[in-house]
């Protein structure tokens, strides 16, 4: 039943990524778009209901999603979006740290949170080898300290 919610998700992100390509391809072959500014920050609080972590969750990632600049260049721009989308599985795991007791669940949240902060880095450092911007605007919300 878990692999069959990962699995929906993971199309759903997949057709969101599509659609966003298909929108941006005309304008991304000329654009010059510069890298996106910091996105607006998640916090993981049970001030919040776990509906509405996860509805703010996907609201940040999609923002950062749409903000990523389309340079034109397929490597960077894939990279732009998919730091805001691996940023946001992090956030929707630690929400769910919040209020799951199942110990398999919060397991995979864990391993979610540690592969998905190697990938951004992986994808960072892809960025500043290829020439974007030193300061690195692409990072999102949840990846210094205080949010460790």
């Amino acid at each position: 039943m878990n692999h069959r919610l990962i699995l929906i998700a993971t199309l759903i992100v997949l057709a969101a990524v599509a659609m966003l390509t298909q929108k941006y391809a005309a304008h991304s072959a000329t654009s010059t778009v510069p890298l996106p500014t910091a996105q607006a920050e998640f916090t993981a609080s049970t001030e919040k209901t776990f509906d509405q972590l996860m509805g703010d969750a996907m609201s940040v990632m999609h923002k950062g999603m749409h903000s990523a600049g389309h340079t034109g260049d397929p490597d960077r721009d894939f990279v732009t979006m998919m730091i805001p989308h691996h940023q946001g599985a992090i956030d929707m795991a630690k929400a769910l740290l919040l209020y799951s007791k199942d110990p398999q669940m919060r397991r995979l949240d864990q391993e979610i949170i540690t592969d998905q902060e190697s990938e951004i880095q992986l994808m960072q450092l892809w960025l500043k080898r290829h020439g974007a911007n030193s300061q690195n605007p692409t990072q999102g919300p949840g990846l210094d300290a205080r949010n460790h």
